[in-house]
Order: C-alpha cells, then structure tokens, then sequence
C-alpha cells in the first residue's frame, strides 16, 4: 500500500508561494500581514522539511534555486485550484477576470458585445489587457488570451473564434476619386496603407495582379487593423483588414470592400488558457458566453 509523506505546514507553503511570486521577502510579507522575520522563519521550516534551500539570498534580491523552480509552478497550481473550489463552493463566477487581446479583437469585437456577458455575470468584473505578445501564462497573472494562428500550443486549451482571411476595403470617397474601383488593378493607384504587409502580395497574387515592389511603396505602418481600418474610413487609403471586424463600418457604408476575394494563411483567432483551468467558473462562464455569440454571428 502507498504511504503519503506526511505535508509541511499550510502556512509555510503560502508563504513560500507568495515570496516566489513576488522574488521579495518583503512585499511578500507585506501581502500576508507578517513581519519580515516570520516569512523568513516559515521559508526555514520549508527548508527543513524538503532538506534543500529554496532560494539563493544575494544582497537585495533572491532568486529561486533548481529545487525551488521545481517546487513553484506546482505550489501555485494548486493554490489556484483551491481557490477555484471555493468561488465555486461560493456559487458562481465572481473576481475579476483577465483578458490578454490584440488591440483589434478587444475594440472592434470584444467591446462591442461585452455588456451583455457583464449583465449577465454582474459578480464578474473583465479587465482587458491589449498586447501584441503571446501571453506567458505561468507567468503573468492573466485567465484567458485572445492570439492568431492555427490552435497549437502545448498546455492551452484553444477554441476557434474567427477566421483571420482579408480583403482590401477603402472609403466610398476615395474610391470615387479615380472614378469607381472596378477591378483589382485599380487599387494600385491609390496610397496603400501598410504597402510592406504580405497580405497584400498574397491577395494580389490571388488576383492576378502581377506588382512589384509593392514592399518599397511609400505608406503608413501602423501596427494593427483597428488603426489601419480608422485610417481608411477617414479616406487615408486602402487597408488590407479581416472583414469580421469592420462589419459595423461596412454596415453603415464608412468602408466598402470592393472584390469577394478572400485569402487568408489558414489562420484563425482563439481563445486559449491553461488546460488545468479549463473547469474554473469565470473561465467556463466566458467560454459559453463568447462561444455563443460567435455562433451567433456565423447564422
């Protein structure tokens, strides 16, 4: 029969894990309400217990030592779990819940339907964090992340949101300023907005349209759709962009996409989070939620 050794005390593993998640001894005392001293004592009987130090002490900062990277991911997993047990012990989702995005998907998607998901969850505050980087869940204090590209990564539950296909569009004015765009060639005598992006040579190319240093062209850079997108409605030039998010703006006609043509790289928008958090209540509630609405969309 297995014999379970015998657990350190709870105390000593807070501490431990609030320390590692700080790198401080102080600040992690500070959360706790303790004294210095004592986060320092119940790291000392941590240590005892495991038979190994947990962090190097250098002047003014620590670090983890090999046992003690070991030890933390999975101290912190389970603290998470057990929280997650009481919110749902507790009846429901409730916290706050941290959403990492693309500036596009949070303002030209997300923001326009997440009143209803916080209607409906009233107990649950959405903050959303707009970055451009993957998010590093094991280490940044983030629930759900919003990313492109084909739904593999290791640990993270994925679930397809939005095809990420594209299609030139532009103002009604400045298509009329040279008299109607009638045909892909047309395009190429109007300002380009992100001429060096390879969605445009890819679209192109699809419609035989033979260019040529289309990378050297003169034009804006702005890093994101939703940027490029205002830039075109205001009759800056034409804009590569995913027409799921511009469909207010070609419902009302600000923007107009002159050809059905679609490409995309067989890439899509996800949702992702950490497989061992797939059943945590604010997870589960936002995942019903935005599922929903994106089946809405596609009828």
């Amino acid at each position: 029969m297995h014999k379970t050794l015998p657990l350190p005390p709870l105390t000593a593993i807070r501490v431990f894990e609030a320390v590692a998640r700080h790198g401080s001894f102080t600040n992690a005392a500070s959360e706790l309400g303790m004294t210095q001293a004592a986060v320092s004592y119940q790291i000392k009987v941590l240590e005892d217990r495991i038979g190994a130090p947990l962090f190097l002490r250098r002047p003014r900062q620590i670090a983890l030592t090999e046992v003690g990277q070991r030890l933390a991911p999975v101290v912190t997993q389970v603290f998470e779990q057990l929280s997650e047990a009481y919110v749902t012990a507790r009846g429901g989702a409730q916290g706050t819940l941290v959403i990492s995005t693309i500036a596009t998907f949070a303002s030209n998607w997300l923001a326009r339907r997440l009143g209803s998901f916080q209607i409906t969850h009233p107990s649950l505050a959405v903050r959303l964090q707009t970055e451009p980087h993957l998010v590093d869940f094991s280490r940044e204090e983030v629930d759900i992340g919003i990313r492109s590209g084909r739904g593999e990564w290791p640990g993270l539950a994925a679930h397809r949101l939005i095809n990420a296909d594209f299609s030139p569009m532009l103002s009604p004015g400045l298509a009329a300023s040279i008299g109607g765009v009638k045909e892909p060639a047309d395009l190429l005598r109007l300002p380009l907005l992100d001429p060096g992006d390879p969605w445009w040579a890819q679209w192109f190319a699809a419609a035989n349209v033979p260019v040529e240093g289309l990378a050297s062209r003169a034009g804006s850079s702005m890093g994101a759709q939703v940027y490029e997108g205002n830039a075109a409605a205001a009759g800056q030039g034409v804009a590569i962009l995913t027409p799921a998010f511009f469909a207010a703006e070609l419902a009302d006609g600000r923007l107009i996409q002159p050809f059905d043509l679609l490409c995309d790289e067989s890439q899509a928008f996800w949702m992702v989070y950490p497989e061992s958090r797939r059943n945590a209540p604010k997870i589960s509630a936002f995942r019903q939620w935005i599922l929903g609405e994106i089946g809405q969309q596609k009828r």
